[in-house]
């Protein structure tokens, strides 16, 4: 059996950070507000340069981060047991944080917004647990043939194609072929759509196929490492010069997987390695991530009304939120026994 993949974890850390550091950028942009968030009147635009270069991976990347684990735990456990499990880990926090997170941070938003305020449940920015657990659903009895040795042919296919990056056009293809049908607008899109249902899937599907795959395939990411990043770095370039952002889909689904493919392979070779922070960091994450909005807007309530500079702001509010939902988690989430389940961890 092949052993803990720490830059797996690593990934899965640091995609999340990068979500939250995302989201506090988005209350310093103009477009916020339409998309539910609290913003500054004091807006700062060239944060956007970054954030489009985040924007089209950084979702995937937890959709692929999520079928690799899944195939992880396959290894260890059967269908039946897969299923109860993946029912703790992503149905029951998603199912709680609806009730009893998500309306805190949207009450605190009519406030924010003199709006009349009300209790208001909904999937909010956990929208992806309830996709994951669908997708873990029905992509579960096609794992568990391949598990159990009815996909051998297809391994051995598997095998001779992965030793070449042409072995990924398929996959490629396959990403092109749902922008096209679905043409998402923009691309990056992705909270209950169908194009974030869909691409989710794929994402969630080839993230089990890659780790599948074993070594061939790691071996092969390791040897184009720099081709996949100077692709995604030439497509983004593009994007933002020619096309001032909205670059095709196609071309936008392209950059998105170079992107993702470049960081895989980056951290197989530089994070494969255990450390006392990894160990706490991956069962901090999925906690910190569930509670981050709720911070991320008392923040936004305290601090944007000061009038400080943008900057300033901005430094402020990442802080208070990163140090209020590692507090929250540290003191609360972490230590009492029957608040653990609600959250993913283990009692």
């Amino acid at each position: 059996m092949e052993a803990r993949r720490y830059d797996i974890d690593w990934i899965r850390v640091i995609a999340i950070g990068l979500l939250l550091l995302y989201h506090v950028a988005i209350g310093f942009q103009s477009w916020g507000m339409l998309i539910g968030f609290i913003t500054t009147e004091q807006t700062w635009p060239s944060l956007w340069i970054p954030m489009s270069m985040l924007n089209v991976w950084r979702i995937p990347l937890l959709f692929f981060v999520s079928g690799m684990g899944a195939c992880f735990a396959l290894r260890q456990r059967t269908w039946a047991q897969l299923l109860p499990e993946r029912a703790k880990r992503i149905l029951l926090p998603f199912l709680f944080g609806m009730v009893a997170i998500v309306p805190i941070h949207v009450y605190l938003w009519q406030q924010y917004n003199d709006l009349e305020t009300g209790y208001a449940p909904g999937p909010g920015h956990l929208w992806f647990l309830g996709n994951l657990f669908i997708y873990v659903l029905f992509l579960t009895p096609l794992f568990y043939y391949l598990k159990r040795g009815g996909g051998k042919a297809l391994a051995r296919k598997a095998e001779v194609f992965m030793r070449s990056p042409l072995g990924l056009l398929p996959m490629f293809a396959l990403f092109i072929l749902e922008v096209l049908i679905l043409e998402p607008f923009p691309f990056e899109r992705y909270a209950m759509t169908w194009h974030g249902f869909f691409l989710g899937l794929l994402a969630f599907f080839f993230g089990y196929f890659f780790v599948w795959c074993g070594a061939v395939f790691w071996n092969m990411l390791l040897r184009w490492r720099w081709l996949f990043l100077l692709a995604a770095a030439t497509l983004f370039a593009l994007r933002l010069s020619f096309f001032q952002s909205l670059a095709p889909n196609y071309l936008v689904s392209i950059e998105s997987n170079c992107w993702v493919l470049a960081v895989f392979a980056f951290g197989y070779r530089h994070f494969n390695r255990p450390s006392c922070l990894l160990s706490y960091l991956s069962q901090a994450a999925y906690p910190v991530y569930i509670v981050h909005m709720v911070f991320l807007y008392l923040g936004s309530l305290l601090i944007f009304p000061l009038g400080m500079p943008v900057p300033l702001q901005f430094v402020l509010l990442l802080l208070f939120t990163f140090l209020s939902c590692f507090a929250c988690y540290e003191l609360l989430i972490r230590r009492v026994r029957f608040i653990r389940p609600l959250f993913g961890l283990k009692t």
